[in-house]
């Protein structure tokens, strides 16, 4: 059995590894409500409710829906450059956000490891004191890319309503250039909802399982901060 005794950096894997620092992890539990309330108010935005009675300014019903929306929004930016500068400045797990070994064999090869392990292929386990490659490509791919993406075209809609000359259309106008068809670039957005919709269903999926079979913490980890170890077999050093 482990020790109590919390390890930092490369220290040995003699007792549980502090890994996600308070930065980490009140962004992930901010972007986490953040996202579910953006995909609540997207989809009703993009499937409008029922006509309600009476004056439609005693309601304003659909125009909170998107008052919320367009706040969740600015939270879900915010948050999201906050968290590029922390995977700068943080310690060496939070830089595993924006620099994802793609260029290491030994990467690709522990990848499809984690493929066939959470496919239900393998049983063999691997222990990682951060991301497992699997894990750190999907966030690069769902929060930085896909991230970057819904920001970029959710204000270029948004400057729609803020008219020309805005902060919006000054900084995001650039996507209309790009496709000038607002339909198509609400389109796109509305995919991009979808897939990081997917994406949440995947991760708490990988998350639960890790905790059940991966014998280390999947879910406390982004509480405390603290990886534990359930038993002392081999671990990876990353």
């Amino acid at each position: 059995m482990a020790s109590s005794r919390v390890a930092t950096g490369n220290d040995a894997y003699t007792g549980n590894v502090y890994v996600f620092e308070v930065p980490v992890r009140i962004w992930h539990w901010i972007h986490a409500i953040a996202i579910t309330v953006l995909a609540i108010t997207g989809y009703l935005i993009a499937n409008p409710l029922p006509s309600v009675s009476g004056e439609a300014s005693d309601s304003f019903l659909m125009g909170n829906i998107r008052l919320i929306h367009f706040s969740a929004a600015m939270v879900f930016a915010v948050g999201l450059f906050v968290r590029f500068y922390w995977a700068i400045v943080g310690n060496r797990y939070a830089h595993g956000l924006l620099i994802v070994p793609v260029w290491r064999g030994e990467f690709w090869k522990r990848l499809w490891h984690e493929v066939l392990m959470y496919s239900f292929l393998t049983r063999k386990v691997a222990k990682y004191r951060g991301h497992n490659p699997l894990a750190q490509l999907a966030m690069f791919i769902f929060n930085v890319l896909l991230g970057l993406f819904m920001v970029c075209t959710g204000f270029a809609l948004y400057s729609q309503g803020t008219g020309a000359g805005s902060w919006a259309d000054r900084w995001f106008g650039w996507v209309f250039v790009i496709e000038p068809s607002s339909q198509a670039v609400r389109m796109w957005h509305l995919l991009g909802m979808w897939l990081m919709v997917f994406f949440i269903i995947v991760h708490i999926y990988m998350v639960i399982r890790a905790d059940f079979m991966a014998r280390q913490n999947g879910i406390s980890v982004m509480i405390d901060g603290i990886r534990r170890f359930k038993d002392d077999g081999p671990r990876d050093p990353q």
